[in-house]
């Protein structure tokens, strides 16, 4: 937990907190995918994280990378923006997290996998279809079938918001 969201619980408690987060699909030669293995909940998922104050979505995913596996990335198109329910949860500590992930795709450029020992237990690449036989965060199927689909565009969730009846 960085000192700033410490600093937030500090005064809304467990409360939902709607931060902004960035999701990494890092693919090999293979066009396999790379997945952790978080120590909240043991689950698989994609490297990210939490976007610090004043950093650059950019940034934070080369940072989050960098952190849970040991890889340095060069990010290489944004895949889509995600929010909503299925991109919410809680901790064993009650802190109730919510949040919007800018999810890049990137290639590796440097380092040594390995996982980080504090965030991740596990880090190793899969080909799509043993990922999605995996348990794995509820958000992971729909960000790896959008990163997959290769669509040129950035995607993101269709708008299911309308006015009030009374003002349309």
């Amino acid at each position: 937990m960085s000192d700033h969201i410490r600093g937030l619980r500090a005064l809304i408690g467990t409360a939902v907190l709607e931060v902004p987060s960035v999701s990494v699909i890092v693919t090999d030669q293979d066009d396999r995918v790379l997945l952790v293995r978080h120590v909240e909940g043991n689950l698989w998922t994609t490297p990210g994280g939490m976007i610090e104050p004043y950093e650059t979505p950019a940034d934070a995913a080369v940072r989050e990378t960098w952190e849970e596996t040991g890889l340095f990335v060069q990010l290489t198109r944004i895949v889509g923006v995600f929010g909503g329910p299925i991109c919410s949860g809680t901790y064993a500590n009650g802190d109730q997290v919510a949040w919007v992930s800018t999810v890049f795709a990137a290639r590796t450029i440097g380092g040594t996998l390995a996982p980080d020992g504090v965030e991740t237990l596990e880090t190793r690449y899969f080909s799509l279809a043993e990922a999605q036989a995996l348990p794995c965060k509820p958000h992971v199927p729909m960000m790896l079938g959008v990163a997959y689909a290769k669509n040129p565009a950035a995607w993101f969730q269709p708008a299911t918001w309308h006015p009030p009846a009374a003002r349309r």
